[in-house]
This record gives structure tokens, sequence and C-alpha cells, in this order.
């Protein structure tokens, strides 16, 4: 079977603002990952003018949609979403041809997309929007108001799961949003993004695609309010350096470089060798809560290889739209090369790396990797220090538990992390001393998070939280109403 055989339709992406879809001067083609040279679509080219057209739009939409009660807010939502499930099974053909991952996963995106608005809009029940605080002299109210107009940067990984990490919450607490899709997979986003806005009142819901110059009013307009991001720590720099213009505040969900413990006493079943290497190998490591370090008891190490590596040996490297696959290409070339220089560097530092499992005949030209495991290297290398974002992972032996601990709460990174054991509490204990947004105890990445908890990293992998009530609240601000006591 060859990619042709399970190509997606090629499909256009116009820009919606205010409940119409808009056509511009320019559009640009979207490629295959699997087949570079393939072209499965078109988006508009937004020029400043048209992101400047979309923030009018959602500011001029802000005073009826925020003036609603959340109740109501929440349930017009959940009617939106009715028609999302039944077009997946056509937008998740297009997503994986734009993406490169595998077809469950952009099933499995599109499906989380759905679940976490119903999540948010289930909120709606517990939010307080006034508090009172009677005593003497004063009677004060605090009321939480929704911010205004928000714009939403969404990342190529998983982008309708990590959309609906933020947009819903900011639609329920009655604020108007404007979605830039990545420039590479814009083309599913704009297509969920449109269907699900033409269940809202026009104007609070758009999406506009084009390059970053282009939709710089997106963060810098000063009817912007809430710029919230998900991306790398170099991108969540800059995104912050453009909505200080107007003191936009922000929401950075940034990069990870995750570690994983494994204790001396962890067990190679089945089921967690499976989970170690799904937790390391989803999405061909693209995923920024993925496992990007192992560190393993230096008396354990070679039995940790080598039950990951039989596991690794029984996956498939191929096209995401190839039924037989586990793992699609890395997304960009300029992807792929990069992990490629940091294997290049560790062998040439002496480090080993072993690489599992099968191509697919249908590779081609694509960005293809097949999942390796770097044996001990340097932890000075870039493999160690740097997120590889790519199929590949260091394997480094420790002998000391409590100095790893300490190290690594001494990194730029602090994303997630995980420790796994036989001893859950023993564990949870250690997962306790971790420095990290999110620890997980036997288990990680997307599949293990919760969303009724809030999501985000310390130091440099991010600024505020998603998901959960904290997520919600994270789209309001205090508005205090003081009279004196009666």
């Amino acid at each position: 079977m060859t990619t042709s055989d399970v190509a997606a339709p090629e499909v256009t992406a116009l820009l919606h603002i205010g409940g119409q879809d808009l056509s511009t001067a320019e559009f640009f083609d979207v490629h295959d990952p699997a087949a570079p040279e393939r072209v499965v679509g078109r988006a508009a080219s937004a020029t400043p003018q048209d992101a400047e057209h979309a923030v009018a739009t959602a500011h001029a939409a802000f005073p009826a949609w925020s003036r609603r009660d959340t109740a109501e807010r929440a349930e017009i939502l959940l009617r939106a979403l009715a028609p999302l499930a039944e077009r997946a099974p056509a937008v998740a053909p297009v997503l994986t041809a734009e993406n490169g991952k595998v077809l469950g996963e952009s099933f499995a995106d599109l499906a989380v997309f759905e679940m976490r608005c119903r999540h948010a809009a289930s909120l709606a029940a517990t939010f307080e929007p006034s508090r009172t605080l009677p005593a003497q002299p004063f009677h004060t109210e605090v009321l939480r108001l929704p911010v205004g107009v928000v714009t939403v940067v969404v990342p190529f990984n998983w982008p309708l799961a990590i959309l609906a990490a933020s947009l819903p919450y900011a639609l329920v607490a009655g604020n108007t949003v404007v979605v830039k899709p990545p420039p590479t997979t814009p083309l599913s986003v704009v297509q969920t993004v449109r269907a699900l806005a033409e269940g809202l009142p026009p104007g609070v819901l758009n999406v506009v695609t084009g390059t970053n110059a282009a939709v710089e009013p997106l963060l810098v307009d000063p009817r912007v309010q809430h710029v919230v991001f998900t991306g790398s720590t170099a991108g969540g720099r800059a995104v912050m350096a453009l909505a200080a213009r107007s003191l936009a505040a922000v929401t950075l969900e940034l990069g990870g470089n995750d570690p994983a413990v494994l204790l001396d006493d962890v067990e190679l079943d089945e089921r967690t060798v499976s989970a170690l290497v799904g937790a390391t190998f989803m999405t061909s490591g693209q995923v920024c809560m993925a496992v990007k370090r192992l560190y393993v008891p230096r008396r354990r190490r070679d039995e940790v290889i080598e039950a990951l590596g039989a596991e690794l040996d029984r996956q498939r490297t191929g096209p995401g739209l190839d039924p037989a696959g586990t793992y699609g290409p890395v997304h960009t070339a300029a992807g792929r090369d990069r992990v490629l220089a940091l294997l290049d560097e560790a062998r040439a530092r002496g480090a080993e790396v072993r690489e599992y499992g099968s191509l697919s005949d249908a590779v081609g030209t694509g960005h293809f990797l097949r999942p390796s495991l770097v044996v001990d290297p340097d932890p000075e290398l870039a493999i160690v220090r740097e997120e590889q974002f790519g199929p590949t992972v260091p394997v480094l032996s420790y002998d000391d538990l409590d100095p790893l601990l300490a190290g690594l709460d001494e990194e730029w990174s602090g994303l997630c992390s995980s420790v796994w054991s036989a001893d859950p509490d023993r564990a949870a204990a250690v997962a306790r001393r971790m420095r990290t947004g999110t620890t997980w105890v036997n288990q990680a990445n997307a599949t293990a998070a919760d969303d009724r908890a809030p999501f985000g990293g310390f130091r440099q992998s991010g600024i505020g939280r998603e998901l959960g009530q904290d997520g919600l609240y994270a789209f309001t601000e205090p508005h205090t109403v003081t009279r004196p006591a009666s």
C-alpha cells in the first residue's frame, strides 16, 4: 500500500470572522509530512487588516456575550458541540494528512476537544460570579468579570486537544475568542472551530490563519486582554514580549524536558513497559508532556533497556493514514534534522544509539525516524539538556536518588515528571518532592492527564494554568465593589 491509497481529500480553509467565511487575496499550501511533495490543502493568508477585523469583531461581540449568565453560556456551548462527532470521520484524516500522526491519534484529538468543552461547560454549575465580605466598616462584594477578547495560539502536535484546554474555558467565563491555528496544521483546526462557531452568536468565536507577522495584531492590539500560547520556550518569550506592548495577560504552556525516574523496585511487567513506551513515543515523541529522559538505577539499566527495546521492536513507523503503522513521521524536515543532529552528537561523544522497530515500505521522502534509545550519554549533551521533540530518548543511570532529584529541580524545565515504582505510595512520596507542574505515578503523558486539575509549568516551562476550576477563573479578573456597612 502507498500513501496515495489512503490520502485525505484536499481541503481549503478560509478565515471565519463574525459568523462569515472570508477569503483572502493569497493562500498558502499545507503539505503532508509523510510525503512533503503532496499538498493536502490550502489556507487563507490573512493580512494585518484581517487580523484587526477579527479583533474588532470579537470586541464588538463581547458586551452581549459577557452579560449572559454563566449557565446560559455553558448551555449554548453544549448545543454548539452537537455536529462535531458526526464530522469527525471526515476531519480526522485531514488532521493526519497535515500533521503526520497516526489516524487513531487524530480521532483522539477530536474526541478530547469535545470532552474538554463539555467539562468546561460542567464547571458553570460551581462557578461563583461573586462573593461578599461583610465586615465593619465595609460591605464589600468581589465580582469575577470576564476579561474581554482572548487570543489563542495553537501548536501543531495536538492542536484541537490543546485548543480545548483554554477555548471553552474562556467562552464559559464570558470572553470572546480569536483562534490562530498553526501554519503547518491549520485545516482541521479551521474545520472544527468553524463548526463550533456556527452554534454561537456571531463574533464570539473567530479563526484567522496566516503568517506570524501578518497576524501580529492578535497579540498587540490593545483590545486583546489575554493571550494563550502553547509552544516552545523561545516562542513563549517572543509572544510575551509582544503581549507586553499592551500589558495583556498571558498563559504560556511551554517546553518540557520531562524526566521519568524509575525507582529501584520498579516492576518491568507488560503494563509498565507499555506505559513507559507510550508515554515517551506518543506522536513520535512530539508531545510537550512526553517523557524526554529516563533515569534508571544503574544496576537495572540493562534490564530496562532490554524491556523497552522489545516493546519498541514491535512498532512500525510509516504514513499516519496507513492502518498498519503505530508511529508517523516527524512533523517537519527541520524537526527531523534536529533529532538526527542530536543523535549524531551523542554518537560522536561515545554514547550508544539503539534503533528499533520497522519502517513502512511507503516512507518515500517523508520525515520518518525509527524510535531510538540513547544509552548513558554525557549529561552535558544536548540530547539530555534540551527537549528533543522526536522519537528518541536518553536512558541515564543513577546511583543516588537524592542528588538526582535536587539537580532536576534546578533545571530550566519544569513542566511534567513521573516516578515509577512497584510501591505507589513510595513513588507518590518521591513525586511530592519534585517541582514540576504535574508529576505522575506509574503513568505519564496526555493519557494520564486529569482535566479536573490545573495544568502548566514551573520555571521556563510556562506561566499560568489551564484546565479545571483554576482554568475557568484564569479568564476572569476580580472587580471589587465596596460601600459603607449599614
